[in-house]
């Protein structure tokens, strides 16, 4: 299973789509290391830069709703993955998109728009650390002396297995191989 939590990248802009994600261009790669350095190269948004630091230390992305819309490719969700991004909490997401994460084993969180709007306040205070609690489906986030702020969510059980197995490839091995 992979590790969950960390610094967050707020994105705040709804319909961030894939090719946004990982421009179109890079798709013939097939090692996906290959992908990391150009993970959001193509997104514009104030604020944002393309391969700075924010992006660099982030292990969690808070953005808004219809995340990852537009063509259907694994290569979106295996450019955060290659970047130690492994969590993405939305208030919603496209849904081939949000099943591609589930398969590499990856969260892909909806929350309603008012606990999106709270971690946003909280990076107010400076920067924001995220807690995942898979056990008990919950984050906490947290940032310099304000917060904590604590919300639940919802995990589908199949969607548990996946991201409990390490992906769809780990989870088919587990249950399917012939020993």
């Amino acid at each position: 299973m992979k590790q969950f939590g960390g610094p967050v990248l707020f994105l705040d802009r709804r319909d961030i789509n894939t090719d946004e994600i990982i421009p179109a261009k890079y798709l013939t790669e097939v090692d996906k290391a290959a992908l990391g350095p150009h993970v959001l190269e193509d997104l514009k948004l104030e604020g944002f830069e393309p391969g700075g630091s924010a992006l660099r230390s982030a292990r969690v992305i808070v953005t808004r709703e219809n995340f990852g819309c537009g063509s259907s490719r694994e290569h979106a969700p295996w450019a955060l993955e290659v970047n130690d991004i492994t969590v993405v909490i939305a208030e919603s997401f496209a849904r081939i998109f949000r099943q591609n994460m589930f398969n590499c084993g990856m969260l892909a969180i909806e929350l309603p728009k008012r606990d999106i709007d709270t971690a946003f306040a909280l990076a107010r205070s400076g920067p924001v650390e995220c807690a995942v609690d898979l056990d008990r489906k919950t984050l906490l986030f947290t940032a310099g002396g304000c917060g904590p702020a604590n919300v639940a969510f919802v995990l589908g059980q199949f969607e548990e297995a996946l991201v409990r197995a390490g992906g769809w490839v780990e989870f088919a091995d587990s249950r399917y191989a012939s020993g």
